[in-house]
């Protein structure tokens, strides 16, 4: 690589920017990269880096009449998902990340990076992103950069954010921002043919140090790893940040609810991921009259405004939505914002150049390519697309985008929604007693496990307010965090738990889907002190005369679908507070007296 005088030419969109500059020299000699690019952010660099992707094999072109301006990239097997057994928070005290969080002492943390990591970007180009999680216009905005030896990460990270020359002009010399190393971890030597997906699958680490706002993620080139804009930015690093500012990095989506008469809600819900948050952050309602718009279906940050009401803003700028389950009965308005100018990773190739997924058709392909490479027939006892597969979209060709979506202050926040994957015990929709009842409720999330992480399938596990893999310190601060956060908001939000998945004789009692609309006119209406509610010892349900339920929901299911069952509701009380042990001395007092006040109400009922 060029150097003095050759390398300065290089980096002189970042000249300006004497903190920037000096870190980004600081990575050229450590990674020893063969070559730099600043990147701008353009539609040119893009298609001359996707044109590269192609190339090489990385990407397939898919077809231009059916899917202009879009591509199909198949991952390396061993590197399909988020890896929360590699993922660290390497703060200075083991106390202040937690039980749920790895943890490394951060200088030994970082003698194993560097040692590692030493001329990583060898025979491979280091591209420079500076990007802006949030508008630039907002106030309260984030800036990164980002280094990284992957052009798969640089044409992501043009749709999921704003990145280029934009944000380098938006900086100033003494402007702080949150440092992100990525490298795929396998160096090129002289006459080394490179791979289509490079990656290290036996050395992997995607390590966050909280106090410098820094983030290095080595030998992964999947989205959730290696795009560090996303989840290690805009919720690890951004939870911490909002901690010490007072505000909120939550993993949410946030969506516009207009009804016949006009009047307009935004509610934000968090989800488990492949939970049905951007199915409902994209739903099409059922309801007459119902308009539901989308301002984001993953992320918000959530701060209180001059008025004293909470505000949403979405830091991302595109969509990484799961493509299996996806269809025009599940979510249509995803479908059509993935028509063009998208990236599809793991899905599977049609005869005729376009993609395909399991439940995007109820007529299965008499042929595709698998999402390995190999044929597959509808005969084939493995799934055609893998289902972590994923979607790039950007969020401005969604069908359904709310005008406000990009609004520097955000939009007012009338509900918020917890909910996960439950078979039984919790009922469709159920409203807290008050801010610390909701507090509680998006603590003892539960939620049975998806493909969207390594691990058990199918399997139950707790994750606190949807952010178990996101929470970047310790779970009691963050519980605290959010009570404290009460007292600064003098219209705070209502808040609810829902649930989608409750089944009977196997069969899902609720349809879902965009019938979810009448959850949410409910919960609308509840904020407006439209409609009553059954008091129940856990909290507040509809009454059956003041809910709009699906002519196929008879009284006997919807009974079922509201039932709350003493025995099930004292077994789970006492689960979850022998989850909640976990926490310590840090776990709030409130909280406590919370349960408590629960298992009262459960036994006299």
């Amino acid at each position: 690589l060029a150097t003095g005088t050759a390398l300065d030419k290089l980096l002189a969109k970042i000249s300006h920017l004497p903190h920037a500059l000096e870190w980004v020299k600081e990575q050229i000699t450590h990674l020893q990269p063969a070559d730099v690019v600043v990147c701008d952010g353009s539609d040119e660099e893009y298609t001359r880096l996707c044109n590269e992707l192609v190339a090489k094999g990385t990407f397939i072109r898919l077809n231009e009449e059916k899917r202009p301006n879009s591509f199909l990239a198949r991952s390396n097997p061993l590197d399909v998902a988020r890896v929360e057994k590699q993922t660290y928070i390497c703060c200075k005290k083991e106390e202040d990340a937690g039980p749920t969080n790895n943890w490394m002492e951060p200088s030994k943390m970082k003698e194993t990076l560097h040692n590692i990591s030493k001329g990583a970007m060898k025979g491979r180009t280091m591209y420079v992103i500076p990007y802006c999680m949030g508008p630039l216009a907002s106030p309260f905005c984030k800036i990164g950069l980002e280094v990284t030896d992957s052009a798969y990460v640089v044409v992501n990270m043009k749709i999921m954010t704003r990145m280029g020359q934009k944000v380098i002009d938006h900086m100033s010399p003494d402007d702080r921002f949150v440092k992100g190393i990525h490298s795929v971890g396998c160096p090129l030597e002289e006459g080394d043919k490179d791979v289509a997906w490079p990656c290290n699958p036996k050395n992997k680490y995607i390590v966050h140090f909280p106090e410098e706002q820094s983030i290095v993620s080595y030998g992964s080139g999947y989205g959730g790893n290696a795009l560090l804009g996303k989840k290690c930015f805009a919720l690890r690093i951004a939870s911490t940040i909002g901690r010490e500012e007072g505000w909120l990095a939550e993993h949410m989506l946030i969506v516009g609810i207009t009804s016949p008469e006009g009047v307009k809600k935004y509610i934000c819900a968090a989800f488990p991921s492949a939970c049905g948050k951007t199915n409902l952050a994209m739903l099409e309602p059922t309801l007459p009259g119902w308009k539901v718009e989308t301002v984001g279906d993953d992320i918000a940050w959530l701060r209180v405004g001059d008025d004293g009401r909470l505000y949403a803003v979405n830091p991302e700028n595109g969509f990484f939505g799961v493509a299996p389950g996806t269809s025009k009965d599940s979510n249509p308005n995803a479908l059509i914002s993935m028509q063009s100018n998208s990236i599809f990773t793991n899905v599977a190739l049609t005869d005729d150049g376009d993609v395909w997924w399991e439940g995007l058709s109820d007529e299965k392909p008499s042929h595709l390519i698998d999402w390995l490479g190999n044929d597959w027939t509808p005969e084939s006892e493995t799934k055609a697309a893998h289902p972590n597969s994923r979607f790039t979209s950007p969020v401005s060709q969604c069908p359904s985008v709310d005008p406000a979506w990009e609004d520097p202050k955000g939009v007012p926040v009338s509900a918020i929604l917890f909910g996960g994957r439950r078979q039984s015990n919790v009922p469709l929709v159920l409203e807290s007693f008050n801010w610390v009842h909701g507090v509680y409720m998006g603590a003892s999330i539960s939620s049975e496990q998806t493909a969207a992480a390594e691990g058990t399938i199918g399997k139950l596990r707790h994750d606190p307010f949807a952010m178990l893999p996101f929470c970047g310190y310790h779970y009691g601060d963050y519980f605290n965090h959010w009570l404290k956060m009460q007292k600064t908001i003098s219209q705070p939000p209502k808040i609810y738990t829902v649930n989608w998945f409750r089944k009977k004789n196997g069969k899902y009692l609720w349809p879902g889907f965009g019938e979810n609309i009448r959850v949410l006119k409910w919960v609308c209406e509840r904020s407006d002190g439209k409609v009553g509610a059954r008091e129940t010892p856990i909290g507040f349900i509809p009454n059956f005369n003041e809910f709009s339920y699906p002519k196929e929901l008879d009284k006997e299911n919807y009974e079922h679908v509201f039932h709350i069952s003493k025995q099930s509701w004292q077994e789970e009380l006492r689960e979850v507070k022998d989850y909640f042990k976990k926490f310590g001395d840090k776990f709030p007092k409130e909280m406590s007296e919370e349960v408590a006040q629960l298992e009262a109400n459960i036994n006299a009922a």
